[in-house]
């Protein structure tokens, strides 16, 4: 027990650090890092597939729904998951080529999550502002404001965006989790693979003694958005290399009333940037009436 407790308070600490730690290694990138692609940083239409922007337009009508939002999206099963087009063959092309740029520079480099041991955490490199928060707001609001409505949809106000590498020599796989998320999109950038299927098991807070899994094939320039709580993982790639763009969206709204990973009232410590997407919210300040956009 108290090599277990040991062990805990070692991850607590390391955890209590990573924000300090990730704001220096994007203070050192921001200043020595040489772009390969200036333009990828700076999100604009012509990255976005025809077939995204014709649903975003549908979705910010007047008398858009979800039945005709389904209309232009591919679902599985009954677990929420959709595939829709996100970014054109060219955008990926480039956007791999300079992160392949800036991980064989001399840069520092932090890991994308606790699972993954190879990638970019795009805050570091310097997307957050000009490319991923508006990708979210203006793009991704609408959409998930139909497909998620009790998660918070249309009122996800932070994330933490991050690419991951699967390669032969590196990660080959991921084991089953659940993000740390409301709702995520994943997003096959490339290159070339064979097999590592995406698997999706049952919603975290649904109980099933025995999980039901289905197996869903990624496509390059395509995401997927699910849940967060979601239980899924990655098989093993058996050939090629692939790049995964991860957006994990949040809504204060929906986490604030209780924390996601443990299920219980937040315990809150203040963080620079987004944090893990909680707000801090005086007693005397909680309104009487319901947030909406955390119910609808």
């Amino acid at each position: 027990m108290a090599a277990v407790l040991r062990e805990i308070e070692a991850e607590v600490q390391r955890r209590k650090h990573l924000v300090h730690q990730s704001a220096e290694r994007k203070a050192i990138i921001s200043q020595c890092y040489k772009r390969k692609h200036s333009e990828v940083y700076t999100l604009q239409d012509s990255f976005l597939a025809p077939g995204f922007l014709e649903i975003v337009r549908y979705c910010t009508s007047p008398d858009a729904n979800l039945h005709g939002l389904l209309r232009y999206t591919e679902s599985f099963s009954d677990k929420r998951i959709f595939r829709l087009p996100v970014f054109t063959e060219e955008f990926c092309q480039a956007f791999i080529e300079e992160l392949e740029n800036f991980e064989q520079s001399d840069m520092p480099k932090g890991r994308p999550n606790s699972m993954n041991n190879y990638g970019v955490l795009l805050n570091e490199l310097g997307m957050d502002e000009s490319f991923i928060t508006p990708l979210r707001e203006k793009y991704l609001r609408p959409i998930t404001a139909l497909l998620y409505p009790d998660l918070g949809g249309a009122c996800l106000d932070s994330h933490k965006a991050f690419v991951v590498k699967y390669s032969l020599h590196e990660d080959l796989d991921l084991s089953s989790h659940y993000d740390n998320a409301e709702v995520t999109l994943n997003v096959s950038l490339g290159k070339d693979f064979t097999e590592g299927n995406l698997y999706f098991g049952d919603f975290r807070q649904d109980p099933s003694p025995v999980p039901s899994y289905i197996e869903v094939e990624h496509v390059g320039t395509q995401g997927l958005l699910h849940r967060g709580g979601q239980i899924h993982g990655a098989l093993p790639i058996a050939s090629g290399e692939r790049w995964n763009l991860i957006i994990w969206m949040r809504s204060s709204a929906i986490r604030n009333q209780l924390c996601p990973m443990c299920n219980q009232k937040p315990q809150l410590v203040e963080a620079e940037g987004f944090g893990d997407g909680f707000t801090e919210t005086c007693e005397e300040d909680v309104p009487e009436t319901v947030d909406l956009c955390s119910v609808w």
